[in-house]
């Protein structure tokens, strides 16, 4: 039996476990979020959490996909699913393939990834905190912070089933308006680079090797921890993984620059056999540092990001039957993410539907949201916070987040009070600057000409 399902079963905690998760899932009067600078330079946020033995961690740095060198487009994420490819040799201890690396984790019940989003390279551990587990967990993740072992073997196999799904992604129409309407919201801007065949093929194990080291460094780490822990023991972990990586340095990194705003509107048609057209209308929207978060956060999810209560739902699908869904979103980074609008209709309905969409966008940029429409996505943001923050893993999230975009530390704690003061006026006023719906890029795929 694996540790994991060992420890559980111990009577004495299995009523911790259970109390806890009720704690989880009720409502917080307050998320008290402990912040100081480890002596390495890393920035730590901790919130303990005893209900559950279990701990959580989450190491940002800056080294996402906007970091992509154009010919390179995929490395990060690459360089993240090699981390997981096994561990040198270090200190006396035997390498680790990344099947006996697998199921040394396995054995510890604990759990390690690596990924990387548009702006953040991330490195996230699991355990269990009863003092052994932890302390085992805590230095296998540091083994493969400091000495991941790059086989190249790993690297051409993961690449051919990259390039293979890639291939097949090619039969979908999203995959063509996906990639269209990255180009054309971002242009030349890192966020707009999509992997190929071509970027993969330039990527080698020695390219994934540099950066890791120049993007994971010590001076720009980002490390979050929420669980059964206090600072003494955050701040050891802490050490453990800034050691394995101190080594590294910190290289000065190339300013990244902003999205560019649109100068026209632009529809690309881009013909393929499908049932259904795929359709995509947006524009650059805004960072997430923007002071207009809330408001067109809420005045979002009146448009479209609300399910079967949005205007668009409403407009698009109740009352004329062009689309089973659509939806709207502002998917808001370091730089100015993409407003998306997306639906799926019959081609010879696309030029329909999509002069609907428009309609209703324009709309609501000029006459924001009723009373009605706004009370009624605040009875539903509002009562819904609690599911944000139901678990370990979700609280994590937020509080990377938090970390990430310089945010208040008391941000959870307001969060619905900040929900609650946005007014129709706000929304109006955030949408008219932020969106321009006579310079939007509208992508079709599969639709009548």
């Amino acid at each position: 039996m694996p540790t994991f399902y060992r420890f559980l079963t111990r009577t004495r905690w299995l009523p911790l476990l259970l109390a806890g998760l009720g704690a989880l899932t009720g409502a917080r009067a307050a998320i008290p979020i402990e912040h100081w600078t480890h002596a390495s330079g890393a920035r730590v946020y901790l919130v303990a959490s005893p209900s559950i033995p279990m701990l959580d961690v989450q190491l940002n740095f800056d080294g996402g996909s906007r970091r992509n060198p154009a010919r390179q487009a995929g490395l990060a994420g690459a360089t993240a699913g090699m981390l997981l490819a096994g561990v040198q040799a270090r200190d006396g201890q035997p390498a680790l393939d990344e099947n006996q690396l697998g199921e040394a984790w396995a054995d510890l019940g604990a759990q390690f990834s690596a990924q990387a989003s548009s702006d953040r390279f991330s490195l996230s551990l699991r355990s269990l905190t009863e003092p052994d587990l932890l302390a085992r967990a805590v230095a296998l993740a540091a083994r493969q912070l400091a000495a991941p072992a790059w086989p190249e073997k790993v690297w051409q196999r993961d690449r051919e089933r990259s390039i293979a799904a890639l291939k097949e992604a090619e039969n979908r129409p999203g995959t063509h308006a996906g990639r269209a309407f990255s180009r054309a919201v971002y242009g030349d801007h890192p966020y707009g680079f999509e992997p190929d065949a071509k970027t993969l093929g330039a990527i080698g194990v020695a390219d994934m090797r540099a950066f890791y080291r120049r993007h994971v460094a010590t001076c720009r780490a980002q490390v979050t921890l929420v669980g059964a822990i206090d600072r003494a023991g955050a701040e050891r972990i802490v050490g453990q993984f800034m050691t394995a990586v101190q080594p590294h340095g910190c290289v000065a990194l190339p300013p990244v620059p902003e999205v560019q705003a649109l100068t026209r509107e632009q529809t690309l048609r881009l013909p393929f056999a499908a049932a259904q057209a795929q359709v995509l209308i947006g524009q650059p929207g805004v960072p997430r540092n923007d002071p207009d978060f809330f408001p067109l956060f809420v005045g979002n999810y009146i448009l479209g990001g609300g399910g079967f209560v949005s205007r668009l739902t409403t407009e698009v699908r109740e009352k004329r039957g062009l689309s089973y869904s659509v939806y709207s979103y502002f998917a808001p980074g370091l730089h100015a993410g993409a407003f998306q609008l997306g639906l799926t209709t019959r081609p010879d309905q696309a030029d329909q539907a999509i002069g609907v969409a428009r309609d209703v966008v324009r709309q609501f940029v000029e006459q924001g949201p009723t009373e009605a429409e706004l009370q009624a996505a605040k009875d539903y943001l509002i009562n819904g916070f609690a599911l944000r923050i139901d678990s370990n893993r979700k609280l994590l999230d937020n509080v990377s987040n938090i970390a990430w975009n310089g945010l208040p530390l008391d941000y959870l704690d307001t969060w619905t009070d900040q929900v609650q003061r946005v007014s129709v006026a706000d929304i109006r006023r955030a949408f008219a600057r932020v969106l321009q719906p006579d310079r939007m890029v509208t992508v079709v795929v599969g639709g009548a000409r």
